[in-house]
């Protein structure tokens, strides 16, 4: 975090500039998706496709190996490596701001119909897929009071402040971005401030964690981490989004972001693809359905008026590769066997041919 202060200590009247541009080309580029981190064999192109907002689940899932019931139709995410695959997903969804200033030289795509939406159905994938495993599953809203933990995450973020009370609780004590990071017009006595500063000091501890923790990225179950981060709405809220409280917070979340997604980048050993989706509202207000992370959902196709099933599953990529290998080794099998049956010296190699005399000798 002492890197982030210096960063934003460096030129504040050019930060300001730079932020003002920003703001001009985000009215007219809109909400976006961002990957700041990828690794090589996750092959995102380069390009203005738009990607809805109700299949950032499904994206998702597609860029940890798995199926997904309907097809992706976005030109943005290449193929991979059928046997490599992260070892983690890292979605922050930023509330209040359609864009951040964040490097050029990494992918952006235009986000339309922002919907609310959660990676409830890629935790329960890595459940279902990895049940003898211990992979870690952590989804926050420190704003909402919302928290959802699998896995090694119970064990790993044992401690971790979640509660808005134990946030702020935590702003107090020793290692507080407080401590490292330059207010500028924000103020510590401000509701909306503090929200905030709590949602700052969560990116900051979770990444801490993990540095603490570097063995979770050596078994082989893929880690999920999805964030929603609401305080810069509340500023903009609270202050407008011209204000220079508004603009400092932008400024600060960017550098944060980029140093969290250097941090989870480096744990996993370069093997973690880290999203952010920036949207300034949501189009409709998120109503959460109550699940059970045991309960199996039964896949059918509502298209159909004969309830058949869709055409592929989740199972579609287990059951194809078992298939085709088995069918593959059976027919090795046969052309060898066949092959030795063929070349067999009836008079030697088998007492079966030698059956065909009249008197059948016994040997």
């Amino acid at each position: 975090m002492q890197s982030v202060g210096k960063l934003l200590k460096m030129n504040r009247p050019s930060v300001y500039i730079l932020l003002a541009c920003s703001s001009i080309i985000n009215g007219i580029l809109g909400d976006r998706l961002t990957v700041l981190r990828s690794p090589e064999y996750v092959s995102f192109l380069d390009g203005e496709w738009p990607v809805s907002g109700e299949k950032i689940p499904d994206l998702v899932a597609l860029t940890m190996g798995f199926s997904v019931q309907e097809d992706l139709d976005w030109p943005g995410l290449q193929a991979g490596p059928l046997f490599q695959r992260p070892r983690a997903n890292v979605l922050v969804v930023v509330r209040g701001v359609d864009s951040l200033d964040l490097p050029k030289n990494i992918t952006s795509y235009p986000l339309e119909n922002p919907v609310p939406f959660t990676l409830d159905s890629v935790a329960n994938t890595v459940h279902t897929l990895f049940a003898d495993s211990t992979p870690v599953v952590l989804q926050l809203a420190p704003s909402e009071e919302r928290l959802y933990m699998m896995g090694m995450a119970n064990t790993v973020f044992e401690d971790l402040p979640v509660t808005l009370q134990q946030i702020r609780g935590r702003l107090s004590q020793e290692g507080s971005v407080l401590n490292t990071l330059p207010l500028n017009s924000l103020s510590r006595n401000n509701e909306a401030d503090l929200l905030f500063l709590s949602e700052v000091q969560v990116l900051h501890d979770i990444s801490a964690l993990l540095l603490r923790h570097r063995h979770l990225a050596k078994d082989h179950a893929p880690d999920l981490y999805s964030l929603e981060l609401s305080g810069l709405e509340e500023i903009g809220r609270r202050y407008g989004q011209d204000s220079p409280q508004f603009q400092d917070a932008t400024s600060i979340m960017a550098a944060v972001m980029q140093k969290f997604a250097d941090n989870v980048y480096s744990v996993y050993s370069n093997n973690a693809v880290v999203e952010v989706v920036t949207v300034k509202t949501f189009e409709a207000p998120l109503t959460r359905k109550s699940r059970s992370i045991l309960e199996s959902k039964q896949i059918s196709n509502p298209g159909s008026p004969y309830n058949l099933a869709y055409k592929y599953n989740f199972e579609y990529a287990v059951i194809f590769n078992i298939v085709l290998w088995l069918m593959i080794v059976l027919a090795l099998a046969v052309i060898a066997i066949s092959y030795n049956l063929w070349n067999m010296d009836p008079g030697y190699d088998s007492i079966i041919y030698r059956m065909t005399n009249q008197k059948i000798r016994m040997d």
